[in-house]
């Protein structure tokens, strides 16, 4: 079971509070969270990456463990600490301007 905080905008999007549970088969990943979520959220498609190319969204970022892994590639394995439900995979709102 893995845990996944989204940001308030996809949140009430998908009309959901608090964190988000998902089963995942082995191994974990973002691309597999992120499939996940479109799948029980269609809403979601193409809130957090492209629908043609499946990249990030620009303004959206990952972050694992407290480190930012928006540029990992979306099939490298979470940490254990992750995929157990440990810690949450945290997707957040980037902000832009100036």
């Amino acid at each position: 079971m893995i845990r996944v905080e989204l940001p308030a905008h996809l949140r009430n999007l998908a009309g959901v509070q608090g964190e988000i549970q998902l089963d995942l088969p082995e191994p974990v990943t973002i691309g597999g969270a992120l499939d996940a979520l479109e799948a029980r959220f269609p809403m979601l498609g193409g809130t957090m990456r492209d629908h043609v190319t499946r990249k990030r969204r620009d303004l959206l970022r990952f972050f694992v463990c407290g480190e930012d892994w928006s540029h990992e590639p979306h099939d490298t394995p979470l940490p254990a600490s992750i995929a157990t439900g440990v810690e949450p995979l945290i997707i957040i709102g980037a902000i832009a301007g100036g």
